[in-house]
């Protein structure tokens, strides 16, 4: 049933670990509608789609011949792997967890293994009003910067402004087209979220000035227009990465004088997101709006899947701000279960 022999594979090793979403082994169909199963329930299942293949690859590589995934098996693979975080290798167990039932439901007998630990203590990073006011003023900086000249530095004051202002994430801001931003009656469509589902936002008119002067700018460049194209667009007319978009926020760190200490400490892009929403809890708290009422809107202008992701951060708040929430914390702060980790991105 291999698609590739396990002989084949070890020969070729280096050329299989090079595609991280290919599928080679026995549990290659299965895993493949899987996927297609999750994602036509609006799931991305991109990073799901990664360590399944990983997981093919460890199938391949102990020479297993037999569809069904025995307690060895599962077992063997939600061990820790070296400099592994609880929180990826919970992620591990999760996916092998949902694949052996779902090999279950459709007859291929599996062990559903007892997912791993996942003890975190991580904690997003909330910038102040004077550290976002300094990042502010660095990007500026960086876009003034002769040296420096390229269509990235017309853009960026204008996707860290976007990205405080409104909770998005950054896959979903350098993926927005023209046709998603309108500056006339100032709102965002979402088409390519997270969760798979489209959204629509207001913004500020002090966020749409922002927009219009990049627009004026990236409209000087010699680039071809048109509503499908994106708003945020390099010199050959692609979008920006995501990378190049954490590598120069870094640069802007540095400048604004914030020291940054690695990825999973942060201060990281996404907690640009994280600011916002607990900037966005206090604001409403203090002018006296019904937190509990608010909630839904809340979740849904940021786009998750359910109340409880957004309820973290009415914890967080809670612990920023002790005095605020005072009034509130019966009500609301544990109307859903405890939430101990926050989203990655």
């Amino acid at each position: 049933m291999f698609l590739v022999s396990p002989l084949d594979f070890m020969h070729r090793k280096e050329d299989y670990f090079m595609n991280k979403r290919a599928l080679w082994g026995i549990y290659a169909p299965y895993i493949r509608q899987f996927i297609d199963f999750k994602r036509s329930l609006g799931f991305k299942y991109v990073s799901e789609e990664v360590i399944f293949s990983s997981f093919d690859r460890f199938t391949i590589e102990l020479g297993e011949t037999e569809v069904g995934i025995s307690k060895t098996l599962a077992e063997n693979w939600c061990q820790r792997k070296n400099n592994e975080s609880d929180s990826y290798r919970f992620h591990r167990g999760v996916c092998i967890s949902q694949l052996s039932s779902y090999l279950c439901k459709i007859g291929i007998r599996s062990f559903i293994p007892r997912l791993p630990q996942c003890n975190t203590t991580f904690t997003p990073y909330i910038f102040s009003k004077m550290e976002i006011e300094a990042i502010f003023n660095a990007s500026d900086e960086l876009r003034a910067q002769r040296k420096m000249m390229n269509s990235m530095l017309f853009a960026m004051p204008a996707i860290l402004r976007l990205l405080y202002a409104t909770g998005l994430r950054i896959g979903e801001a350098v993926v927005l087209q023209n046709k998603d931003v309108n500056l006339t009656d100032n709102f965002l469509v979402i088409r390519d979220s997270k969760n798979g589902k489209q959204r629509m936002i207001p913004i500020s008119e002090s966020l749409s000035a922002v927009c219009k002067d990049y627009v004026h700018h990236r409209n000087s460049l010699p680039l071809f227009k048109s509503e499908d194209n994106y708003f945020f667009v390099s010199l050959n007319g692609s979008n920006f990465s995501t990378d190049a978009v954490y590598r120069r926020f870094q640069d802007i760190l540095k400048i604004a004088g914030i020291p940054f200490t690695g990825n999973h400490h942060g201060p990281r892009l996404h907690d640009l997101r994280h600011t916002f929403a607990v900037t966005s809890l206090a604001q409403m708290a203090e002018s006296g709006v019904d937190l509990y009422c608010t909630l839904p809107i809340l979740s849904t202008y940021l786009g998750h899947q359910s109340l409880s992701a957004t309820n973290s951060y009415v914890r967080l708040t809670a612990e920023m701000f002790p005095g605020l929430l005072k009034d509130v914390d019966m009500v609301c702060l544990n109307v859903f279960p405890d939430v101990t980790s926050y989203e990655a991105n």
